[in-house]
């Protein structure tokens, strides 16, 4: 049986939520759209056993994108095409693939530049409260994370909302 896994991952403002809910309206039957908010937040006695809170992202952020690939392996094994959202680093989804035996995962780094972030986190989402310097700096942090492990990046201020669509509806249907 053949199935894909598409990773989004990116800071607040970037795109990623807006293109998996784009593709999931648009093409329901094609994949399963998974948002990594939607989990929960683990217990303390978990993050502790995954480690602690201080490296970038966190421990909270490392132990959910593990639980989250754990059960993603069990559907891609079932056949399930998977687009995954959220904000997670790249280190955490690269480890939390290995960890669950998972392979031929594409990463894409929905980016944009501060600017449009900020534009977006004001007016399209209503949290101004996040187009602050360190939202900004998680940004870089995710880009030069991304630029490092030659993760594809995907700037959805400079290329048409419709192409990023379709460039992630191309690796799905792989």
């Amino acid at each position: 049986m053949h199935s894909s896994l598409v990773i989004l991952t990116g800071a607040s403002g970037s795109g990623k939520t807006t293109l998996a809910q784009a593709i999931q309206l648009a093409r329901p039957q094609q994949c399963d759209v998974l948002f990594f908010d939607s989990v929960g937040v683990p217990c303390a006695e978990e993050m502790r056993a995954y480690g602690d809170g201080y490296q970038p992202g966190g421990a909270w952020q490392r132990t959910t994108t593990l639980r989250w690939m754990e059960r993603i392996a069990g559907m891609l094994r079932a056949g399930t095409s998977i687009l995954f959202e959220g904000q997670m680093r790249i280190a955490f989804i690269r480890e939390a693939l290995s960890l669950s035996g998972i392979e031929g995962a594409h990463i894409i780094l929905t980016d944009c530049d501060d600017a449009t972030r900020a534009a977006r986190l004001h007016h399209d989402r209503n949290q101004p409260e996040l187009a602050n310097t360190d939202m900004m700096a998680w940004s870089r942090y995710l880009r030069d994370e991304a630029m490092q492990t030659g993760c594809e990046i995907l700037d959805t201020g400079a290329i048409p909302f419709e192409d990023c669509r379709d460039r992630i509806l191309q690796l799905l249907a792989r």
